[in-house]
């Protein structure tokens, strides 16, 4: 699997980070999210799938490699 952002839907609320932080970071700059590592989840976790279910603004998603 892989994370897809949007990150013009993003607005910042932060809850990926709090939610995964191993996974989700904020840009020091706009606050908007950013993924530590862009390649493919070899075992995601509940709490991915939970953070990209709770983004306020839907700009976290899931996708097949």
């Amino acid at each position: 699997m892989r994370i897809t952002i949007d990150r013009e839907a993003c607005v910042g609320s932060g809850q990926c980070v709090l939610i995964e932080p191993a996974v989700f970071d904020q840009n020091d700059d706009d606050g908007l999210v950013e993924l530590l590592d862009e390649g493919p989840l070899t075992d995601p976790t509940g709490t991915v799938e939970d953070a990209v279910q709770r983004c306020p603004a839907a700009a976290l998603g899931l996708s097949p490699d």
